[in-house]
């Protein structure tokens, strides 16, 4: 099954897309990869819903990556005496460890690492950006805010600190059980929430253990402040660009999420970016202009992926959004200016033999003007390799590991297939053109690039580039 586009796209799946039927729909719209979003989805559903796909994916003959979001820690104020208070603009407030129900004058926070870390000047912001306030003095389980923006605040609100590099795992005791579950439930990705530096994503790692790649959602200020390395550790970023405009200021927002997908691709990394990308199609059949624009503008900036959230999870028009996208980044692709923006932006090639072949292949593509790349592989980095030059051809993965094959389903460009390994140096070229033809990714008398690592089945052992014919004794082994 050929998709007509090479920037993927990831659904979130919920009580709007629950059925067998309506995940199996999403998927034929358009739908490479399922969020399973953990802070809805009950630990015990998780196998179910895991099922689900992949007996769609034996139908569909395709591999589809399923992506496991853990909920990460929520900070949030106490309760208050009559159920909320209303703060008005430039009232004191405080933040205490006194577990007494609040008023109009303090609440409890239950967080005493976060009445630890906080200083004067910090922002503290309340219930999604609704109330801010910021910090005047601190003491021992105390800090004296004053009211910047104010209104109701209710029980149990959340809290937000933009300033604040917090001293918490990104991992709670909840996250941990749904790791393991989503583990062993088979996930391909992992995304880690509350990301604030690269120890945290290495914890994710360690607990993996090869069994599934960890994504860092970027969605805290601080982690900017060490990005480059959150990126080198991370096997996908990706931006969560809701909650990063709810910690700073929203003009900002766009130039962070160009910053971030550049960084990503530089080092090789898939990038999806996210949150409110058609958030009108939760309740209308059709986005608005400027939705449009915004899954336009992440697709011309060479996002691997786009992501729908609520509009493919809770919306009246699941289906509808997933096609909706799937048209913008096909339409985007055929532009001719999308292709002048990714080759100003293509890295230099680093001095790898993987990079060098990679480099290599894109010029031959170019100079030969190849509509497919056939890359055998094993781990998938030579195909992420590939893909992170952007090459104007296809990627063909071809390898014999099912669970590589659904991990590079997020990858742009590239369309994975399971098949026994090569035997030899023939079989490899004979095989990746019957793929290439059989899959409609080439017309008899094309020529396909083949890259592959002799000895065969050595993984990272990519040193070997050829270029194969497309014949009729091919299309007879169809």
């Amino acid at each position: 099954m050929k998709r007509a586009r090479r920037t993927k796209i990831v659904a979130t799946l919920g009580p709007a897309s629950d059925t067998p039927e309506m995940i199996a729909k999403l998927f034929h719209a358009g739908a490479d990869v399922f969020r399973l979003n953990m802070s809805h989805l009950p630990r015990e559903k998780l196998p179910e819903k895991v099922e689900i796909i992949r007996t769609i994916e034996r139908e569909a003959r395709r591999p589809i990556a399923i992506l496991v979001d853990l909920q990460g820690p929520k900070l949030r104020v106490g309760a208050f005496a009559e159920g909320s208070a209303e703060l008005v603009n430039g009232a004191t407030f405080v933040l205490d460890s006194d577990p007494t129900p609040g008023d109009v004058h303090r609440v409890f926070l239950p967080h005493p690492e976060i009445l630890a870390a906080l200083e004067p000047n910090h922002a503290v912001i309340i219930d999604d950006g609704k109330l801010r306030l910021h910090v005047t003095e601190v003491s021992e389980g105390r800090a004296v805010t004053r009211v910047d923006v104010g209104g109701r605040i209710s029980n149990r609100k959340g809290v937000s600190l933009p300033h604040t590099v917090l001293p918490v795992p990104a991992m709670t005791e909840k996250d941990r059980a749904d790791l393991e579950a989503g583990l062993n439930a088979g996930a391909d990705w992992i995304a880690v929430s509350f990301v604030q530096r690269p120890e945290d994503v290495a914890e994710v790692k360690k607990v993996c253990a090869g069994r599934a790649l960890v994504m860092a959602k970027i969605e805290k200020p601080q982690a900017l402040t060490r990005l480059d390395e959150i990126i080198e550790i991370s096997d996908g970023i990706m931006i969560a660009r809701g909650d990063l405009g709810v910690e700073m200021p929203l003009e900002q927002v766009p130039g962070v999420q160009k910053r971030i997908t550049r960084g990503a691709r530089r080092l090789g990394k898939p990038v999806v970016v996210a949150t409110q990308m058609l958030e009108s199609m939760i309740t209308a059949p059709v986005p608005t202009r400027a939705e449009v624009s915004d899954v336009a503008t992440a697709v011309y900036e060479g996002a691997d992926a786009v992501m729908l959230s609520a509009e493919s999870a809770a919306g009246d028009f699941p289906v509808e959004a997933i096609s909706t996208m799937s048209r913008i980044a096909e339409q985007v692709e055929r532009d001719a200016l999308y292709w002048s923006i990714l080759t100003a932006q293509r890295s230099e090639p680093d001095a790898t033999v993987s990079d060098a072949i990679a480099a290599a292949t894109h010029q031959i593509v170019e100079a030969l003007n190849l509509r497919a790349v056939m890359a055998w592989t094993h781990s998938g980095s030579t195909v992420q390799r590939l893909a992170r030059s952007r090459p104007n051809a296809s990627i063909i993965a071809l390898t014999p590991k099912r669970e590589t094959a659904r991990r590079l389903a997020i990858v742009w460009g590239t369309h994975p297939i399971v098949t026994k390994d090569a035997s030899d140096v023939d079989d490899m070229a004979f095989r990746a053109a019957k793929f290439a033809l059989r899959e409609d990714f080439a017309v008899i008398g094309d020529r396909v690039i083949v890259v592959a690592g002799v000895p065969f089945g050595t993984p990272g052992a990519t040193n070997m580039v050829r270029i194969a014919y497309v014949t009729r004794e091919h299309a007879a082994l169809i």
